[in-house]
């Protein structure tokens, strides 16, 4: 496979008006994509969202009139969630999905997912093809052929009804007080509204967003906020998304934080009970050993992708799975929706208590993660550190005083310029040792 000049292993993501994340660059990126549609079919359809950052209004302007000069017609959805924008790209019959967001990232970077027509990442092929293109002049289609724009008014209403057809129409939530936190991002008015129109009584926050506050002190970044939150309203369970509504946490009701991994053994375990469970549970490189052995002892296969939800939506396509998702609460449920959907996901969690009779805290007791930590070392643009001889020769170290008692995880990050380093290990004075040492060399490379 080629090599990609512009896409990362999650869309184009950066600092807002530097290299791609500018509006030049968004303008020819609209019209090179425009034109891979164009290509195979005339008057192609593509669907635009969006989460709360100030600069999405200036990209979503230059990305409409680039997709419209090449002569595909443009739906506008306005402030809508990730997957929310995968769904309307399958429900409107789009021919591609445009989301602009940097996730959980803070307001000063932004970035564009896109979907296919069938709601999920496009094909390494297709990404490859714009990239092609846009390395061509800008072109615009004779004016009879232009393209068209339209907002789609009732976007929201519409998936808020697709995300309650998530689950059993005998679901309620009657009786259950949720505290969110919105993060002020795309979820801040759906979210509230799914849950309630359920029957549960919601206390929200993280619900005003102004351009500027997305993910600042809270959401799934700063889960201390739905903590306090949650013992402040006395609610039963807390829920907390990031930026653009494709990652969830929870809380219980003894204030205990469930991360990504709990909650997919919740639901393995609950959909092994009942039947819905197909093929492997996929997590990634980053998932917690615990959850694998947990598995194990249930007869589930557990598999491991690289990091990334693409890798791990391939992995559950090519073995025919279900679920899976990562530590960080980006969770796949793939007979319900075709992408990462928190609110989704939560939903699947909340039916899973509610049929089960139990709280999280119940559901959760047998489930014992390994203390596990990450660091986040930010480094230069275009270093690599992992090459360096002084931070091979620290892993390999860490590698032998890790042996049969935790394991060990350096990546780069394919969205931000920092290297993760991640140690897992039971003893957790061990764990932090090896983690402190790995993280300083790496910083000392960079």
């Amino acid at each position: 496979m080629s090599a990609r000049k512009y896409f990362g292993t999650d869309g184009i993501r950066g600092r807002v008006g530097e290299a791609t994340i500018s509006a030049d660059f968004m303008l020819r990126l609209g019209n090179a994509l425009g034109r891979v549609l164009e290509s195979g079919n005339p008057n192609s359809i593509v669907v635009i969202g969006k989460d709360t950052r100030i600069s999405g209004y200036m990209f979503e302007a230059a990305l409409e009139a680039g997709l419209v000069a090449a002569g595909a017609d443009v739906r506008m959805l306005g402030p809508m969630p990730t997957p929310a924008v995968a769904y309307l790209t399958r429900s409107l019959r789009a021919d591609a999905g445009i989301v602009i967001s940097a996730s959980h990232n803070p307001h000063e970077d932004n970035g564009i997912k896109f979907f296919s027509a069938q709601g999920e990442k496009l094909a390494d092929a297709v990404e490859l093809a714009i990239e092609a293109e846009l390395d061509r002049p800008f072109a615009t289609v004779a004016s009879e052929k232009l393209g068209k724009a339209s907002r789609v008014d009732d976007a929201l209403t519409r998936y808020a009804e697709f995300c309650k057809t998530s689950v059993a129409d005998s679901f309620s939530l009657r009786g259950l007080k949720i505290a969110l936190d919105c993060a002020h991002g795309a979820t801040y008015q759906v979210a509230p509204k799914v849950f309630a129109e359920l029957g549960a009584q919601v206390e929200a926050i993280g619900v005003r967003p102004d351009g500027l506050n997305i993910n600042r002190d809270v959401g799934s970044m700063h889960p201390e906020a739905l903590r306090e939150h949650r013992q402040r309203c006395g609610a039963d369970i807390g829920i907390t998304f990031d930026g653009d509504g494709d990652r969830l946490q929870m809380v219980d009701g003894d204030g205990r934080l469930h991360d990504g991994d709990a909650l997919i053994y919740l639901l393995a375990k609950h959909w092994q009970r009942n039947g819905r469970l197909q093929g492997p549970v996929v997590g990634t490189l980053m998932t917690n050993y615990a959850l694998e052995k947990a598995l194990a002892d249930s007869g589930i296969v557990f598999l491991r992708a690289k990091v990334g939800d693409r890798f791990v939506h391939q992995a559950l396509v090519e073995r025919q799975g279900l679920l899976g998702g990562e530590a960080s609460g980006h969770l796949l449920c793939l007979d319900r929706a075709s992408t990462g959907d928190a609110i989704v996901a939560a939903l699947q969690v909340l039916e899973a208590l509610h049929d089960s009779g139990q709280t999280l805290a119940q559901a959760l007791t047998d489930y014992l993660p390994l203390p596990q930590k990450t660091v986040n070392v930010r480094i230069a643009a275009g270093a690599k550190p992992l090459d360096a001889p002084a931070v091979q020769q620290a892993r390999s170290d860490a590698e032998a005083a890790l042996d049969g008692k935790g394991r060990l995880v350096l990546r780069p990050s394919g969205t931000e310029p920092v290297v993760r380093v991640t140690v897992e290990a039971a003893d957790a004075t061990l764990m932090q040792q090896v983690l402190d040492r790995l993280a300083e060399v790496v910083q000392a490379a960079s």
